[in-house]
């Protein structure tokens, strides 16, 4: 054939949204936003270093109340303190050193006065106590919030789930990516019968008359929607993967009775973690573990705290989203999301508008899955069948200092386009220790995009930034024209923005001959036979003219 042209489908699969209050439409920008999405002043001088979240769940009233500890370094010298609690929770009452503070509410914001001199470099505590009844989720985790559902059993089964919409949805917190608490208490008192699961590690189960007190502890950075509870008719089992940074703890809790399918279908993750210790490097968190949550609804990365409601299919709810056949290959949840653990948890946005650091590196390590276990073809067959997702209407990055993400593109479009410069770089080996340099680069902290387009560039040794452009912040896909006349191949890029100078090859009879196409024309002599671009580009091509 004389040219490739990739398919493009334009709708719209449920996962691209895989977030809460993402994707939808905004039009215009609020004073809620800028508190929310925003370096505030009353942010910016204290830096968080510890959390002691302490909470009793009452499961039939849908109610939450407790406190949480909050440990802080001054930055600088400021006496307001901002807060975010959601409505229809309730901030009750802020204690400094037994003292209770005057508290001042705008909207989700709670702001509070301290009467203690913040002294540069010292290290303080503030108390904040709350309850109510938290927003009920409506359709988990895409609209979230707490979902309050009972099991085949009638026992309770509940779980949180807040990326986009906020922690501050069920608890009082520093509610701003930038800033990630260095490590974290959990204490989550439940009825009777009734098992709390959080992240990190299970310090002790405190016994009560008529309930019982989980706690756990997280010894990393965490971000605020990383933080979670679930609650239900809990069993649990345990095994032991010998990983690159030793012994690393593997739990699983599901209800009672999908205890030997889960037993079964759980192997998956050991592979998991083989293909992604071999790309990302060692998992982030080896000394809180690994967990995989049953939940009611389909699934969130929550920091070592996996959740799981893939109904133990393979695929995405028993569907391949490549339309490959290499998506049934493996369970998406259990592989998706145990890939936030790299990026997501360990490397982490600033700001929302930079989400596709999280979804597009994600969405790839599901080809790299099969990468590693299935070969390169299989990889590269199924992440160009996701392409059929994406929709091109929308930049992949957000606005940013209003907590807005970009289009939910940044799935499929951002795996395409990590495949795409996988291929520029030509050199496998080093693309592996490009993604492992990343994670070793920005262990345990929070980054933009530039700072990751940066790295990538350095590491190849070649100028991506218009390449980084023209897929993250436009909306058109590269178009390669080209006209053969007497021999004669000439060849530009289309549909670009200024500069685009990106490579690449083309087969001309099964023989791959590498292009530098620019805006302009350039040429080649005597060049016969049949083109094909390569598929693992993104891009569309064009004969325009042919006269032989």
């Amino acid at each position: 054939m004389r040219f490739f042209l990739t398919i493009h489908f334009c709708f719209f699969l449920s996962f691209l949204s895989f977030s809460q209050g993402l994707m939808d439409p905004k039009n215009s920008t609020t004073r809620q936003d800028t508190l929310r999405g925003s370096i505030t002043a009353e942010r910016s001088w204290w830096d968080l270093n510890y959390y002691h979240l302490d909470i009793s769940v009452n499961p039939d009233k849908k109610y939450i109340e407790g406190s949480n500890l909050v440990y802080y370094t001054v930055l600088n010298t400021n006496n307001v303190f901002q807060i975010d609690l959601q409505e229809p929770l309730e901030l009750l009452m802020a204690k400094q050193e037994g003292e209770e503070l005057e508290i001042q509410k705008e909207g989700n914001a709670y702001f509070i006065t301290l009467k203690k001199d913040q002294i540069l470099g010292s290290l303080e505590k503030i108390k904040l106590f709350y309850k109510g009844n938290p927003r009920e989720a409506v359709n988990a985790p895409w609209d979230g919030g707490i979902s309050w559902e009972k099991d085949d059993n009638g026992n309770h089964f509940i779980a949180s789930s807040c990326q986009g919409l906020g922690a501050s949805v069920w608890w009082p917190n520093k509610d701003h990516m930038y800033d990630e608490v260095d490590s974290m208490k959990i204490s989550v008192n439940v009825p009777k019968g009734l098992t709390n699961v959080s992240n990190g590690r299970l310090l002790e189960i405190e016994e009560k008359l008529d309930s019982n007190t989980f706690h756990w502890f997280v010894n990393n950075p965490i971000n605020n929607y990383g933080v979670n509870i679930n609650i239900g008719d809990y069993v649990s089992f345990s095994e032991v993967y010998n990983g690159e940074n030793g012994n690393l703890d593997l739990d699983y809790f599901v209800l009672s009775y999908n205890l030997d399918k889960a037993k079964e279908h759980f192997k998956e993750v050991p592979k998991m973690l083989d293909a992604f210790e071999h790309w990302f490097g060692p998992y982030p968190f080896y000394d809180d573990g690994y967990k995989i949550v049953q939940t009611p609804y389909l699934g969130m990365e929550h920091q070592s705290s996996i959740t799981y409601g893939n109904k133990f299919m393979k695929g995405y709810l028993g569907r391949d989203l490549s339309r490959t056949g290499w998506g049934m290959k493996f369970d998406y949840i259990i592989i998706h999301e145990s890939g936030h653990e790299w990026f997501a948890n360990n490397i982490t946005y600033k700001d929302i508008a930079d989400m596709w650091i999280h979804e597009g590196f994600t969405t790839y390590s599901e080809n790299l899955y099969l990468d590693y276990h299935y070969g390169k073809q299989a990889s590269s067959e199924y992440v160009i069948g996701t392409r059929r997702g994406i929709s091109n209407t929308k930049t992949i990055i957000g606005e940013y200092d209003v907590n807005r993400e970009g289009s939910g593109d940044m799935y499929s479009k951002g795996a395409n386009l990590l495949h795409t410069i996988r291929t520029i770089c030509g050199d496998d080996e080093k693309w592996r220790n490009i993604l492992r340099g990343l994670n070793k680069e920005f262990y345990h902290k929070t980054v933009t995009t530039k700072e990751i387009e940066n790295y990538i560039s350095k590491s190849m040794n070649v100028d991506l930034s218009k390449v980084f452009d023209q897929y993250l912040r436009d909306v058109r896909i590269p178009i390669f024209e080209y006209e053969i006349n007497n021999g004669e191949f000439k060849y530009r890029w289309s549909k670009v923005i200024t500069g685009f100078d990106m490579p690449v090859e083309i087969n001309l009879d099964n023989k791959s001959i590498k292009l530098f196409p620019v805006m302009d024309w350039k040429y080649l002599k005597t060049i016969e036979g049949n083109i094909e671009i390569n598929k693992n580009y993104y891009v569309k091509s064009n004969e325009i003219f042919n006269k032989i």
